[in-house]
């Protein structure tokens, strides 16, 4: 189970480098970074992808972030992020899903790495090229940094969702239980009173 929730996370954080191609991976290293209540690291990544948690990468992460999310307001800029963001974030989407992808075969790793998180990411970005280029026809350009502003925002809110869904799904699930029980245990007292009657 461990397993399958470390490939959703994974691939849920791909699908926002359609978004924006550095900010999941600055999420993965800010996650790594943080521990969890056992003391452990919050997020834990297979062997050989230590590096996303590493100073360097953190602040090649913050900085590429902030001039990719800026680039999209300049107008002749964003059409060449646009240009080169299909492939970066395939290959974003790619790494991100093998680094969850603990305690599986390297072979199996990176295949699903390539189909479920570049797939992912690809077909997401593939959607942003589309809506940015209906909105220069439409708008002569002018409404482009609304829909920039639109997906910087889905991409830090689905980086977060993403990396706190498994716990947050963990407490809604006892959560649920714990409320189930409370309603059997009160329907069954009120039961067994009304048989006394």
């Amino acid at each position: 189970m461990d397993t399958v929730m470390a490939a959703l996370i994974g691939v849920a954080l791909s699908a926002t480098c359609g978004f924006r191609v550095f900010v999941p991976l600055l999420a993965v290293c800010i996650a790594t970074r943080a521990d969890g209540a056992d003391g452990e690291p919050y997020v834990q990544l297979a062997d050989n992808f230590g590096w996303l948690s590493s100073n360097p990468a953190f602040v090649v992460f913050l900085v590429a972030a902030i001039f990719e999310i800026a680039g999209y307001y300049l107008p002749i800029i964003d059409n060449f992020l646009d240009t080169i963001a299909t492939p970066a974030a395939v290959v974003a989407g790619t790494l991100i899903t093998a680094a969850f992808l603990v305690e599986v075969e390297p072979w199996l790793q990176w295949t699903l790495g390539v189909i479920a998180g570049g797939g992912m990411a690809g077909a997401v970005q593939a959607t942003t090229v589309v809506t940015r280029a209906a909105s220069t026809v439409t708008t002569g350009g002018l409404g482009n940094p609304v829909v920039a502003s639109v997906e910087t925002g889905y991409s830090f809110l689905g980086s977060l969702l993403a990396v706190l869904i498994a716990p947050l799904a963990l407490a809604i699930a006892v959560l649920l239980i714990f409320t189930g029980l409370f309603i059997w245990i009160r329907r069954s007292r009120r039961e067994a009173s009304e048989r006394r009657r």
